[in-house]
Formats: C-alpha cells, sequence, structure tokens
C-alpha cells in the first residue's frame, strides 16, 4: 500500500482499494505491506547510498528550481546540479539527492519496446528523501520490490517515465531489475486522465453485472497483449 506521503492519506482509502481489488479477482500473498511502516527500510538504502558517495544534501527549494529552468509543461526541470558539489554558503540541507549516472539506461518494456533514457540529461539528480523527511517514492518502491521478490511489474503508462530512475537506484544498491508493462490510461473525451477531481466514478459504484463485464474485457486484453492472468 503507497501511503508515504502521510498527510495527505484520506482515512478509509486504503480498505477501499483493496476492496476494490477483490471485485476484480484480484489477489495478494500474505499480509498487506504498508509503506508507511517501513521507514526502517528505506533508511538502511539510503545509508548505502551515502556509503557509496551516490547521494548528498541538497539546499534547494522547488520554487527556486523552477525559477532557475525551464521545462515543458507538466515535467520537473532538470536539475542544475546546485548542491552536487557542496551547500552553497549560508544555505540549509533539505532533500537528499541521488547522482543520476550520465549514461543511457535502457530496458525492453513488455508492451512499448524498447525504451531508453539517460537520467542525467533528461531529469538530473533526483530526490530521493524529501525536505520534509518521507522518503520518495522512486526509492521506496524500489526497495519494496526487492523485498518483497518482485520479478515483473505491471503498472500505467504515466509511471513510465519513472522507471529509468528506479532501474537507475536498483543498480546502485545491488538489486535485481524486474520486467516491466506500462498500460495505456483510460481517458476522458479531453484525453485526461480519469481522476476523483474530475468526478470518475470509483470502481466500487458500478453494479456486479458491469464489474463482470469490465474484468473479462480486461482479460482479454491482455491476453491479446501475451500477459498472464492467471495467478503464479
Amino acid at each position: 500500500m503507497e501511503d508515504l506521503d502521510t498527510p495527505r492519506v484520506v482515512p478509509g482509502s486504503a480498505d477501499e482499494i483493496l476492496s476494490a481489488l477483490q471485485r476484480y479477482g484480484l489477489q495478494w500473498d500474505g499480509d498487506v505491506v504498508y509503506q508507511s511502516q517501513r521507514a526502517t527500510l528505506y533508511e538502511q538504502a539510503l545509508q548505502a547510498l551515502r556509503d557509496k558517495r551516490l547521494v548528498y544534501d541538497c539546499a534547494c527549494s522547488r520554487a527556486e528550481l523552477q525559477r532557475a529552468a525551464s521545462a515543458p509543461l507538466g515535467r520537473e526541470p532538470v536539475y542544475p546540479g546546485t548542491c552536487r558539489n557542496g551547500i552553497p554558503a549560508g544555505r540549509a540541507p533539505r532533500a537528499v539527492r541521488f547522482r543520476a549516472p550520465d549514461e543511457v539506461i535502457a530496458f525492453d518494456d513488455l508492451l512499448r519496446g524498447r525504451v531508453a533514457e539517460n537520467v542525467a540529461r533528461e531529469t538530473g539528480d533526483f530526490v530521493v528523501r524529501r525536505a520534509d523527511g518521507i522518503f520518495a517514492y522512486q526509492l521506496a518502491v524500489v526497495v519494496d520490490d526487492e523485498a518483497q521478490g518482485v520479478t515483473q511489474v505491471v503498472r500505467g503508462g504515466d509511471l513510465l517515465s519513472s522507471t529509468a530512475r528506479q532501474i537507475a537506484l536498483q543498480r546502485a544498491l545491488g538489486y535485481r531489475t524486474p520486467e516491466y508493462a506500462h498500460l495505456p490510461l483510460v481517458l476522458n473525451d479531453d484525453g485526461e486522465k480519469l481522476g476523483k477531481r474530475d468526478g470518475a466514478l470509483p470502481l466500487e459504484t458500478l453494479d456486479d453485472a458491469r464489474v463482470a463485464a469490465t474484468l473479462a474485457e480486461a482479460r482479454l486484453i491482455l491476453s491479446a497483449a501475451g500477459i498472464r492472468t492467471e495467478s503464479t
């Protein structure tokens, strides 16, 4: 359960998500793991990166970076390396950043084919622990996948841009890299991702007949894409 950003967690939302997954025939092995309870594991991974001098403290704020660099709408600016060689005099540390390797990271997505990105040039050194002390998603999900023995990740296409960063962290920590499959998103008539803030209905509002029909369609699509849907 990805509940890292504890100040924004809505009470009861985790139970609603688990209920929706069960209605669609999805199951999990063992107890549900909550990221909010795994800070010790994330801290150990961060320390391992510190020992290798692959992370450093950063004093930059998001507003400063937005002013200092331009970026396409919806994307964060490339980090300019302001604190890479030490925090400027008079500044206090805020976030912790990972030293992105200046190399092309490539992987074969099961649906999209070959994907390649140079993280250092596309993103720059990225945050692994935020200024408020919360561990960043990129680090947490890498640690979680390794700890749980995940070998295949199937997720939405909006996370495709995160994959190269996660592979960079996996390599730095000596972890295995799972297979990835990034699915196309369900969009509204304006081409925007469906979301609660736009009035999209949650799965719980569908009647049983709609659930069964949607599940059958999803299995057909996955089968056509060569993705197995039975438990393994």
